[in-house]
């Protein structure tokens, strides 16, 4: 029996790909529907921008390929390096640092067994 994928992007999400990355690790590999209750649960706030992703790729699934939710696993949970605004912080003596703000791409592939 072939698998059947479904996928959502995100892109350009203002959270650094590190801190976004510790809400990725505890989805990975679970059903749709113990996900959505661990990121809803979760206290990150990237929690709570990779559930809108989530609820996005099962979306596309349910309409796209006509796959019941309850048969859908998160297959991959991708958070990419998007591009880094650079800003500077005043310091005294006239002088600056450097303030990275970075962004991240969020990819979510759920699969059908």
């Amino acid at each position: 029996m072939e698998r059947v994928t479904a996928t959502a992007i995100t892109k350009y999400v203002r959270i650094p790909p590190r801190k976004a990355r510790l809400a990725a690790d505890i989805i990975r590999g679970m059903k749709v529907e113990d996900a959505a209750l661990q990121l809803m649960a979760s206290q990150l706030k990237a929690g709570k921008l990779l559930y809108k992703t989530l609820h996005s790729a099962i979306a596309n699934a349910e309409t796209q390929l006509k796959v019941q939710r309850r048969d859908l696993r998160v297959k991959e949970v991708r958070v990419d390096v998007g591009p880094v605004l650079k800003r500077s912080k005043s310091k005294n003596k006239g002088g600056q640092v450097p303030v990275m703000k970075r962004t991240s791409h969020f990819t979510i592939v759920v699969s059908a067994e």
